[in-house]
């Protein structure tokens, strides 16, 4: 029987929201986009048919309303893994929490987390503007490493597979892989592109740029893109997916990395237009989200 959650672990404040994404358990959906800047909300929320709640605190906007029989919320995340743990954990504890009593109610909802992002091509063919649908978040960040997790046995092998191959465990970073949902993935594969994707804990020296200081591991941008094992490849990188599909999968969510192509790394090219291309993104991905889950 679980007990209840002190006030300094899920903090609430006195409208009865979640602290830090400031909504209440009734201003959220259960089917729910992520984007990291909170500029991106509204240009999702203007497909909205209509928006009911609009919340902000920090940099965390959510718009909640109705794409024509389903409901939907948009939230800003903000960049990085970090910002994914308290989005991800207060989404769970708003409809997985009684706010009244702070204990876990008896029965669970799963969610429905899609995010709609940018991203880094790992792949000659996977061009600027073009879209991936990512089948796997693979971290090199940290933050699944403070969880008490069970990875399945095809998981273990790709990691495996993955640190023969770049040795990256044998220093400092303790890579970990974690799958996307099926019952949104199946949904995303004309006109996107599926891999695995992997997440970097920032934006320079992680993804393999120099300014002024030198790289600890020069060699992998390279690495990641030889890397294959049976069918699976290293797609593209980003800063929030294996966060996404780690703490999606364990708190028993289903979670899809949606992302728009602004660069690629190997061709050396970027976006003419990386507004446009995730405008597209929106527009397309949206569709298919009204069209297969509707009527879930």
């Amino acid at each position: 029987m679980s007990s209840c959650i002190a006030e300094s672990e899920l903090i609430i404040n006195d409208r009865g929201a979640v602290y830090h994404i400031n909504c209440r358990p009734e201003e959220i959906a259960t089917t729910i986009i992520t984007v990291g800047d909170p500029g991106r909300v509204k240009e999702v929320s203007k497909y909205f048919d209509r928006i009911d709640f609009k919340n902000e605190h920090r940099e965390f906007i959510t718009h909640t309303g109705y794409i024509g029989k389903m409901q939907v919320s948009c939230i800003s995340t903000g960049i990085g893994p970090d910002n994914i743990d308290i989005v991800l954990n207060e989404l769970d504890a708003l409809v997985n929490i009684d706010f009244e009593t702070r204990m876990i109610k008896e029965q669970l909802t799963s969610l429905n987390i899609i995010r709609f992002g940018t991203s880094g091509s790992l792949q000659k063919e996977i061009e600027v503007d073009s879209f991936v649908a990512s089948t796997h978040g693979l971290g090199l960040d940290n933050l699944m490493n403070f969880y008490r997790t069970q990875p399945n046995e095809a998981d273990i092998q790709l990691i495996q597979a993955f640190n023969t191959h770049t040795q990256l465990n044998s220093g400092d970073i303790s890579p970990y892989i974690h799958m996307a949902s099926i019952q949104l993935l199946k949904h995303f594969t004309k006109n996107y592109h599926q891999g695995i994707t992997i997440t970097c804990p920032g934006f320079y020296a992680p993804q393999g740029r120099i300014l002024r200081l030198g790289l600890a591991y020069p060699q992998l941008i390279d690495q990641l893109t030889n890397f294959s094992f049976g069918n699976h490849r290293i797609s593209n990188f980003e800063m929030e997916t294996s966060a996404i599909y780690g703490l999606g999968t364990a708190l028993g969510h289903h979670c899809l990395s949606l992302n728009a192509i602004v660069a690629n790394r190997i061709s050396k090219t970027f976006s003419t237009n990386g507004v446009l291309a995730v405008e597209n993104l929106i527009k397309q991905s949206l569709e298919i989200l009204e069209t297969q889950l509707n009527d879930n």
